[in-house]
């Protein structure tokens, strides 16, 4: 229920403390820090930082084993295994989307991820079975967190007869993103799935996230390409690419035209700061205006027993893999999970400015880079109602 109260004595992004007044969902004043007694209807926030929610950039929410007993990881060594164990993973299990996706949700949303994406498949075997499941999760937490879905073609777009109809059908489903995967190496054929996604978000004018594993110069002749569909197709700032290993594959100074056209075609990229192959360089990129966002990816799900929904854990990832250790750098590390994030989903800016939505955090730390470093407990508010603490969400829908 939203009300009217003053948080009293936060410290936004670690600065000098102030008091913000919290009115109808929204944050309505901001001064300095009183020193008055503290109303009884008003918050004490004890000069805790406050900083804006996260964001997680990506996820495959309909696909994770969350909350399910330990399966060990089965898959062979190449992307294909990977995706044909999954399938058969899926067809194993008994739990419905609903009730895996709804937890790892919570959990995430415990953590402070209140902005997300997640990617849908859609295929052949199943149909829009996870579409429709996933529209069902989205609505039961809409008041909870602003969740938009991806269609994604996990198993081939051009190759695999009857997914572009599939495509077709989940935008009109109200999915808000096309997805692709790797037009070389999935499809082998870039420009046919190149040509149809952009040509089907043109259509449904809605946004493009394509999975790019690809590595070396295949990865890097596919950014160009989608770089030139991007300017033809006009969807400037509509574009992220996944993962772009290729990115970290080659010297700086062949990356660095190529980050140039990125920057100025308004792509954003993101990263899950894996530890087990190339990463795009994050530093140089931010500095040549590139927007790189970060997201977990899948989480304890068939292709990998590891993660936890905790994107200022994501942040710490991302850090500790480019040895970021000044405070302005580990800053630039928690923007990635934030506002680079937002920017990334074109969705309303993540901040704590007067008329913004009341959703932000609350920990008990000094600065941002201490709080990537620390990962601590939070209070994580939405609307300006406190909805989890402690790695909890206050009231389960599961």
């Amino acid at each position: 229920m939203n009300q009217t109260y003053w948080l009293r004595n936060v410290r936004p992004y670690g600065g000098v403390a102030e008091d913000f007044r919290i009115d109808a969902g929204r944050i309505a004043e901001r001064r300095p820090a009183s020193a008055a007694p503290v109303a009884k209807r008003d918050i004490n926030g004890c000069q805790q930082l406050l900083t804006p929610v996260l964001v997680e950039s990506h996820v495959h929410l309909d696909k994770t084993l969350f909350g399910q007993p330990w399966r060990p990881n089965s898959a062979g060594p190449t992307l294909k295994d990977y995706i044909l164990n999954e399938r058969r993973v899926l067809r194993e299990i008994d739990a419905p989307i609903a009730a895996r996706a709804g937890a790892l949700l919570e959990n995430c949303i415990a953590r402070g991820s209140l902005r997300m994406r997640c990617h849908v498949d859609i295929d052949p075997e199943f149909g829009l079975h996870h579409v429709e499941a996933m529209q069902e999760v989205r609505e039961r937490y809409r008041d909870l967190i602003d969740l938009q879905l991806v269609v994604f073609p996990q198993t081939g777009l051009i190759s695999r007869p009857g997914t572009a109809g599939l495509m077709r059908e989940a935008l009109q489903m109200g999915v808000e993103n096309v997805g692709g995967l790797d037009p070389c190496g999935i499809d082998n054929d870039p420009i046919a799935q190149l040509d149809f996604i952009f040509k089907l978000a043109v259509e449904f004018d809605r946004g493009i996230d394509i999975h790019l594993h690809d590595k070396g110069e295949l990865g890097l002749w596919q950014i160009a390409r989608i770089a030139d569909y991007t300017e033809r197709y006009q969807r400037q700032g509509r574009v992220m690419i996944s993962h772009a290993y290729c990115l970290g594959m080659a010297p700086w100074a062949q990356v660095r035209p190529l980050a140039e056209r990125l920057a100025a075609q308004g792509i954003s990229l993101m990263s899950s700061a894996p530890a087990d192959c190339a990463v795009p360089p994050f530093l140089e990129l931010r500095a040549a205006g590139v927007n790189l966002c970060l997201g977990s990816d899948g989480i304890r799900d068939a292709w990998s027993p590891m993660g936890n929904g905790d994107m200022l854990e994501r942040a710490f990832l991302l850090a500790f893999r480019f040895d970021l250790n000044k405070d302005e750098e580990l800053a630039a590390a928690f923007e990635a999970a934030t506002v680079n994030g937002a920017r990334a989903l074109g969705i309303d800016e993540v901040s704590v400015e007067v008329g913004q939505p009341a959703d932000f955090l609350l920990m008990p730390v000094q600065t941002l880079g201490e709080a990537v470093v620390a990962r601590p407990a939070r209070q994580v508010y939405r609307a300006g109602n406190l909805i989890a603490e402690q790695g909890r969400l206050l009231e389960s829908r599961l």
